[in-house]
């Protein structure tokens, strides 16, 4: 999922992730490690002792007065980092897009509040090596009360296909019988791998073994679209609260651009044990952490993440401090098209040894629950037995001024350059990102002599500049989709467009499809191993850190969630109590 907006593993282990990563006692001493220098140099011994009694005693509850909650309504008021630029599931590829969407759509499997596969849309399924079968619950309605189809999926995946929408996440369908064919134009839809030979099956034919592909029909892409609704719309399907039909817990009853959301109970929805709040309200867009911390101070949202230096302000209102890492990894993406300076492999391997992933975390971000990034695979990526990176250690990286000066002359020659061109880094608007773009343009002004132009977009027209290509450098960002290394392994595939600098490289492809289709564990995981050194070598990207998340909860709210995989917030199965 691409990044669209912004420590430690959960204690109290709310994924499956997290539940790894705490048997997993390297890790836990890597983590330590980093918090304490992360205490050392920035808040102090006294502020770590207080933090870690905090964290494991727990602090009293926060319970706040305000709109917050609202128990005779059975609402609560939250906050939306960025406003989804559309709601349309089979295009959207954001993760404000994702969390709405997550609310108020259903696909054919589902998480439950332990990040188990369960059933969504589908009653059971049956997958096989040449395909699969999903039997769709006769229960299951849209917000007008008509009945959820298997046609409504395979429309759905169908569309998400077709080259004229244009469709970012196609690529995530690619499992299917001819889906790229299909994608790239050189067969019609009607010959996809997909049928529906009655309202209530769903028949799904695979290009190659996919054992992973419940997984993967968990994900938003897959989600139906019913036909009828969508060719009423006149194109504007997705665009406001009255452009959708929904199917999940929860209805988008109203949708003031820019300013709000009302989300409401769905009472067509099958499932009794999720959508338990009458009323979510949005009432603020915002990605500034300050403001909602003040919003949380009094009383107006729910819940809200914190950075390192409001942790101090949450420890002395004694508010319950929750953790944990939310899977995503960040980088400096290149522009890899033909004429861009970024494009010379020795002008990219020059920008990679002259930074220090340590330096930015620990002395410019400043963020206790941010890891400095080795790999385009997370700590959390598992391998055949235990972690993938115990298994598969990343390449080393040091830092080295000199070598990477004389990889800029070599840059210099071959591109037949005096001197280079300032350069485009293409960032977020947030703090935390103009932050981060305002050291690597002193650094690299200090260390190599290059002209940094920083490019500081909102969400939206970051991402259509990403789209187009008009950048140099991009400060990106990818969580997880599913629970699979296949989920970043794939991601500089030459077919996969959220691939934005469009690297391509045979050897990648190929141990991409090693990777997709591979039966045997041990050959997969050596793709994958294969991957990581490709990307190092090649310079694909410069990994910056994974992020962890701090955050607060209203005492009152029950059964609220972040998640690594689905929506980055989840409130599906959240509930009020005084309890």
């Amino acid at each position: 999922m691409l990044e669209g907006m912004t420590v430690f593993w959960l204690i109290e282990s709310r994924n499956s992730r997290a539940k790894t990563m705490n048997t997993n006692k390297s890790y836990a001493a890597q983590v330590a490690t980093h918090l304490a220098i992360y205490a050392a140099g920035v808040l102090g011994v006294l502020v770590l002792v207080i933090y870690v009694l905090a964290f494991f005693a727990g602090s009293a509850g926060s319970s706040v007065n305000g709109n917050a909650i609202n128990i005779e309504r059975n609402s609560i008021t939250i906050a939306l980092s960025e406003e989804p630029p559309q709601l349309d599931s089979t295009r959207s590829t954001d993760a404000s897009s994702f969390i709405v969407l997550a609310h108020t759509m259903e696909g054919l499997i589902s998480y439950d509040n332990n990040d188990q596969l369960i059933p969504g849309v589908a009653a059971r399924w049956e997958i096989r090596d040449d395909g699969a079968t999903f039997w769709i619950r006769e229960e299951a309605k849209w917000s007008d009360g008509e009945p959820v189809t298997a046609h409504d999926f395979e429309f759905a995946w169908k569309r998400v296909l077709d080259p004229a929408t244009a469709a970012e996440y196609a690529f995530i369908l690619y499992p299917i019988k001819n889906a790229e064919a299909v994608n790239q134009g050189n067969l019609p839809k009607e010959m996809l791998g997909v049928r529906a030979p009655s309202d209530t099956i769903l028949e799904v034919d695979f290009e190659r073994p996919t054992p992973y592909f419940d997984k993967l029909a968990a994900f938003n892409t897959y989600f139906p679209v019913r036909e009828d609704f969508f060719e009423s719309t006149n194109g504007r399907y997705g665009a406001d609260a009255d452009m959708l039909l929904y199917n999940g817990p929860y209805v988008l009853k109203e949708w003031v651009h820019g300013a709000s959301m009302v989300w409401s109970k769905n009472p067509f929805y099958w499932n009794d044990q999720k959508g338990f709040l009458d009323e979510i309200v949005i009432a603020y867009i915002t990605n500034d952490v300050n403001a909602n911390l003040n919003l949380f101070k009094d009383g107006q949202i729910v819940q809200t993440g914190l950075s390192a230096p409001m942790l101090p302000t949450a420890m002395e209102s004694r508010w319950q401090i929750d953790r944990f890492m939310d899977g995503s990894l960040f980088f400096l993406e290149f522009n890899h098209r033909p004429g861009r300076v970024t494009e010379n492999l020795n002008f990219r391997k020059a920008l990679q040894l002259a930074q220090d992933p340590n330096e930015l975390v620990y002395k410019v971000l400043k963020e206790a629950s941010y890891l400095p990034a080795e790999s385009l695979f997370p700590v959390w990526i598992q391998g055949l037995e235990g972690a993938f990176r115990k298994e598969y250690p990343p390449p080393k990286h040091r830092m080295n001024i000199t070598k990477a000066r004389e990889h800029l002359e070599l840059a210099k020659a071959e591109l037949g350059l005096e001197t280079f061109p300032p350069i485009v880094l293409l960032t977020g608007d947030s703090s935390l990102s103009l932050l981060a773009a305002e050291y690597y343009q002193e650094l690299y002004k200090k260390n190599l002599g290059l002209d940094f132009r920083i490019d500081a977009q909102i969400f939206k027209q970051r991402l259509a500049k990403m789209t187009s290509g008009d950048f140099d450098i991009v400060m990106a960002g990818w969580g997880p989709d599913y629970f699979d290394a296949l989920t970043f392994g794939d991601l500089f595939a030459s077919w996969n467009l959220n691939n934005r600098g469009r690297y391509q490289s045979d050897k990648m492809d190929s141990l991409v499809r090693i990777a997709q289709s591979e039966l045997d564990p041990q050959k997969r995981m050596d793709s994958f191993g294969a991957i990581q050194e490709l990307i190092h070598e090649d310079v694909v990207i410069v990994p910056m850190y994974e992020r962890g998340v701090s955050f607060v909860v209203d005492s009152r709210l029950k059964g609220f969630k972040r998640r690594s995989v689905g929506p980055q917030v989840d409130y599906n199965y959240a509930y009020i109590s005084d309890q």
